[in-house]
């Protein structure tokens, strides 16, 4: 398990399953194509490679290089990491037949291969200083989620730190640990709270 502190972007939901089982990190899924229409989801894209920086593996087929090239022109700025894949033919398990290409996407290749393909674009495990402590709970003791006002809160507190608007709960969980510890969360929160009485 290797910790990077870059989020990975992946094609499928099976990618980042796979993935999941190697590095320790934000993974962002683009659900194929869906990310040409997902305003969402290419702004937190945006925003991390503004923060954290990006790193981008897709298939290595043409529907990957196109997704690949998309967020490479719509993100525009900010530190971008491509990492490919070799062209190894074959079919995933749990597919019946080949992909059109007839080569294995990002789930169906060994873990070693992905090991190698992160070295080659001189991607080493890094020693993030966050430790990743906030958690629903956090959330909840915080009055960021499950009560009255919790929306208002979290917008204001998206708004602050340059977030879309529009996240779910779980999506802010994790970007919140890429910037900061639960403790200053809980500063953040209590200062803001104190400064504004329209909750």
């Amino acid at each position: 398990m290797i910790k990077i502190s870059q989020a990975v972007i992946v094609e499928g939901k099976y990618d980042k399953i796979k993935l999941s089982s190697i590095i320790d990190g934000t993974i962002i899924v683009t659900n194929g194509f869906g990310i040409f229409k997902d305003k969402e989801k290419l702004e937190l894209i945006r925003y991390y490679a503004r923060t954290t920086g990006i790193i981008i593996l897709t298939d290595s087929d043409s529907a990957g290089r196109k997704i690949r090239g998309y967020i490479k022109g719509a993100v525009n700025g900010g530190s971008i990491k491509n990492v490919f894949i070799p062209d190894i033919f074959g079919k995933e398990k749990r597919k019946e037949k080949p992909s059109a290409e007839g080569k294995l996407g990002v789930e169906g290749v060994d873990v070693g291969i992905l090991f190698e393909a992160f070295e080659k674009a001189g991607i080493a495990a890094s020693e993030s200083l966050m430790t990743g402590d906030i958690t629903k709970q956090t959330m909840f003791e915080l009055g960021l989620s499950g009560g009255t006002g919790s929306r208002i809160l979290r917008e204001r507190l998206q708004k602050e730190l340059g977030l879309p608007s529009v996240m779910s709960v779980t999506s802010l969980i994790e970007v919140l640990n890429t910037m900061m510890s639960a403790d200053e969360l809980k500063q953040r929160v209590i200062s803001e709270t104190e400064g504004s009485d329209d909750i």
